[in-house]
């Protein structure tokens, strides 16, 4: 009889079928070095935006981590995967039920007579399931991996909110810069207009050079409102970001005194370690996976254990009278049209997804350091080159107009000077929010110093 048991046993689970295995396609291999060049592995300091050494910046990222509304709903995310995966534990223990009632009743007795009895009842039933093979337990593990999926989430949302902060100070900061580049050229342009108007009114210069003087420096001070608009929208986008009502934003070093820090990215190895969303995407690869054998599971029985107990009271008796009842069940899928296949076939095909996905966020995950190692060094050569052109133009600007003054030479020169100045001034200061940003970036995709911490229950 056992040997039958068994026998129908391996039978009933053949209907499953093989186990699909993950597709290889999927598989991550991690490049063997950056194709920028990097010196070795280092750590990242988790927080990492001090090492800009702004205390207005450091301000604004921990007030965002503290006040986003992005943070507060990834925080409840996590909650409620943490209480799925209390619901999926809780299917695995016994569940115990209490029952009570009674009332006062009249009816007919069997002798045709008329019968009042005040009756009642009380019972305490329990029912477990065996999860014999496996089934709740998969589900748990399904619902556990989730939660660590949400969690690494969380902390992923938490990186992206620090460096959107860090880059939004970074941006204000840059149209700050232009707009003192902006009033100092104005300032200029306004000596400027006022030595051409005095030596047009002389009969020193035609009149062509007061007009083109004039027109440089309305063309200057139509760049101002339009900047001051743009900040203004920086500052309310950033409180936004921060929590807050659209107010203005406490300002610390000016641009070119934020610290530019030297960021390791690390191996590319360790980098699938040290991201928060790759950590959220294996997890997620875990939780179809467990969740697939879960589903194998409802091929096989279902064994239910079941006992109740309790007493009947009522007037009509002398004493109560003890109930109980003790029992099993096994629940089998004999004909079910396919469904079972039918699940099992979207729990295979969801399992892909997720590595396929994971196999994406890893891609991605690569190119966006290679990406941010390439912009931190171009923007580094850049400035240095705009530092340079920008002195060497300040210069031709500064002989440009004593020629001018001393009547060597027509206006237009000292005007393609002034044009010349303001674009590497615009310039360098586009090149130095460009290489923060760039940096930034890249101690987002590095991971921003996050580790993966101790399995959360």
């Amino acid at each position: 009889m056992r040997r039958a048991c068994l026998l129908a046993l391996v039978a009933l689970s053949a209907c499953a079928g093989p186990r699909t295995p993950a597709p290889t396609a999927a598989a991550v291999q991690a490049p063997p070095a950056w194709r920028a060049a990097q010196a070795a592995e280092a750590k990242v300091d988790a927080a990492w935006w001090q090492a800009f050494a702004d205390p207005a910046l450091t301000e604004v990222v921990e007030t965002a981590l503290a006040r986003n509304t992005d943070l507060a709903i990834a925080a409840a995310r996590v909650e409620e995967a943490r209480a799925q995966y209390r619901l999926a534990e809780a299917q695995r223990l016994p569940n115990i039920v209490f029952a009570g009632g009674g009332g006062r009743q009249r009816d007919v007795s069997p002798f045709g007579t008329p019968r009042v009895q005040t009756a009642g009842q009380a019972q305490l039933s329990a029912s477990y399931d065996a999860d014999l093979f496996g089934r709740l337990a998969n589900a748990s593990a399904a619902a556990r991996a989730a939660l660590l999926a949400t969690e690494a989430g969380h902390d992923s949302v938490r990186l992206a909110v620090a460096a959107t902060a860090a880059s939004g100070y970074v941006n204000l900061r840059a149209l700050d810069a232009r707009l003192a580049v902006l009033r100092d050229t104005l300032k200029a342009r306004e000596e400027s207009l006022y030595l051409t108007r005095r030596r047009s009114e002389a009969g020193y210069s035609p009149r062509l050079d007061l007009d083109q003087a004039e027109a440089e420096y309305r063309a200057a001070e139509q760049l101002i409102p339009v900047t001051e608009a743009a900040i203004a929208r920086q500052e309310n986008g950033l409180s936004v970001l921060l929590g807050d009502n659209p107010r203005t934003i406490a300002r610390g070093r000016p641009l070119a005194e934020i610290a530019a820090p030297e960021v390791s990215a690390g191996l590319p190895s360790s980098l699938l370690r040290r991201r928060p969303d790759l950590a959220s995407a294996e997890q997620q690869v875990v939780a179809a996976d467990r969740a697939l054998d879960s589903v194998r599971a409802a091929f096989l029985p279902s064994v239910q254990l079941t006992a109740a107990g309790g007493y009947v009271d009522s007037t009509l008796l002398s004493d109560p009278i003890r109930i109980y009842s003790l029992g099993g069940s096994v629940l089998q899928p004999i004909l079910d049209s396919g469904r079972l296949k039918a699940q099992q076939g979207i729990a295979v095909a969801r399992r892909d997804q997720a590595a396929f996905a994971y196999r994406k966020a890893a891609l991605t995950a690569f190119r966006e350091v290679e990406d941010a190692l390439a912009a931190a060094e171009a923007a580094r050569a850049q400035t240095g080159v705009l530092e340079a052109q920008r002195a060497a133009q300040a210069e031709a600007l500064r002989l440009a107009t004593n020629r001018y003054r001393a009547g060597y030479s027509p206006y237009y020169e000292q005007l393609d000077a002034q044009r010349g100045l303001l674009g590497a001034d615009l310039a360098l200061v586009q090149s130095r929010a460009d290489r923060l940003n760039a940096l930034i970036a890249l101690y987002q995709s590095a991971g921003g110093g996050w580790d993966a911490p101790p399995a959360r229950r």
